[in-house]
């Protein structure tokens, strides 16, 4: 039997190099249908994985036939739906499928409003705009399944195919982009048409492709290696993130907080270690951390005296050891003063929780940010002042992502 499975992962292992080789997708489903027949979606991810990690096909080579790809299992991955037909309405795999169900009906609405906007451009391109605004939304979608559980799959070795999945969800990310930005400019049949062909069609078809992959590759594997410990941390994760197009069932949020009321929260010391909620640190990372930040930081606890200050490289203001433990009030300037016992008294009193100011210093501009900090319980603890200097970024225009040069 395990002969066979490795026989199998052979031979389409084959199949999808020939495929990047240029063989027709036509000839790849005849060849696949005789000598293959079935395939489990954690088999294809196996595959895709091994293609990687043994024979050195990038992630990028591997998105580029990520749509061939599907066409050749689409025949074969028929019965691995059913098990989702199961799945409990409060489980984070049946919320994936409602926002699957929800995109695919707005991007049917939107091929409908093509088709009746051709004979009145911009009346017709109104409504599309308004439907894209609501696409949108599939940016929380897609943030919950990179953010939330793509962790936890690559905890089990299912690391290429989420690698690819995201360069995927980054191209539907582009094209929505550049539709909501381009409808807006249509005026003529004409600019309908070329919007139409470039950009609005290829949007819908790699965001329904996704869905197709979502629901015949990525949601079967998940079922497939996660363990109930992993979903009841996904679905708690998920509450962070939130829902895309849909309102979760009232389950949801009632298992959510049970989760919630059981999982230990506190922060405690390890070893050599300071454990967190959301990670560890070593004192050494910690000191690390904080002075590589671009702020400075300063502490104040309830008693109105200040208790730490950071050492980042870049100072704005002169900080001097000798100001722990001494009143706040009296790190300022006298003219200013009251307003940080007016500050204060709002933070202690629960009046406002955030003060926020900017000056000039120079030709460099300063943001200075007062918060307010309370623990689980509400107590108050004190004040943390965020003082940036933000020229920098104040000129700053466009966008630059994070391979640009």
């Amino acid at each position: 039997m395990e002969s066979d499975r490795q026989e199998k992962k052979v031979l389409i292992k084959e199949l999808i190099q020939e495929l990047h080789r240029g063989l027709s997708v036509e000839d790849a489903k005849d060849r696949f249908e005789r000598e293959v027949g079935t395939i489990s979606s954690s088999e294809i991810a196996e595959i895709e994985q091994s293609l990687m990690d043994d024979e050195g096909m990038s992630p990028d080579e591997i998105k580029r036939f990520c749509n061939v790809h599907a066409l050749l299992f689409e025949s074969a991955l028929g019965s691995t739906r059913d098990p989702l037909q199961e799945v409990n309405p409060a489980h984070p795999v049946h919320l994936f499928r409602l926002e699957n169900d929800a995109l695919l009906e707005i991007t049917g609405t939107i091929r409908e409003a093509l088709d009746s906007a051709k004979g009145d451009p911009p009346k017709g391109t109104e409504r599309i705009g308004k439907l894209l605004d609501d696409l949108a939304a599939v940016e929380i979608h897609y943030a919950r399944k990179e953010q939330v559980l793509f962790p936890y799959l690559e905890r089990y070795g299912f690391m290429g195919p989420t690698t690819v999945m995201w360069g995927k969800d980054d191209e539907v990310r582009d094209l929505l982009k550049a539709a909501r930005s381009g409808v807006r400019a249509i005026e003529s049949p004409e600019d309908l048409g070329a919007f139409a062909k470039d950009t609005l069609i290829p949007l819908l078809d790699e965001a329904e492709g996704m869905v197709q992959k979502e629901e015949d590759i990525l949601l079967p594997t998940a079922l497939d290696k996660l363990s109930t410990e992993d979903w009841a941390s996904v679905l708690l994760e998920s509450e962070d993130v939130g829902y895309a197009f849909i309102e979760p069932p009232a389950e949801v949020s009632r298992l959510a907080a049970q989760l919630q009321s059981a999982v230990t929260e506190e922060v405690y010391l390890s070893e050599d270690e300071i454990v967190f909620p959301s990670g560890s640190l070593s004192p050494r990372d910690l000191m690390a951390l904080i002075g590589a930040l671009p702020v400075e930081l300063t502490f104040v606890g309830p008693d109105r005296k200040v208790k730490y200050f950071s050492e980042g490289r870049d100072r704005i203001f002169v900080r001097t050891k000798a100001i722990i433990g001494r009143e706040v009030k009296h790190c300022h300037p006298p003219g200013s003063t009251h307003l940080v016992d007016e500050i204060l008294r709002d933070f202690e009193g629960g009046k406002r929780s955030e003060a926020e100011f900017w000056l000039e210093i120079g030709d460099r501009f300063i943001h200075i940010d007062f918060r307010a900090l309370h623990d689980e319980g509400g107590e108050y603890l004190g004040v943390l002042e965020i003082a940036q200097d933000a020229t920098h970024l104040r000129g700053l225009t466009g966008e630059k992502r994070l391979l640009d040069e």
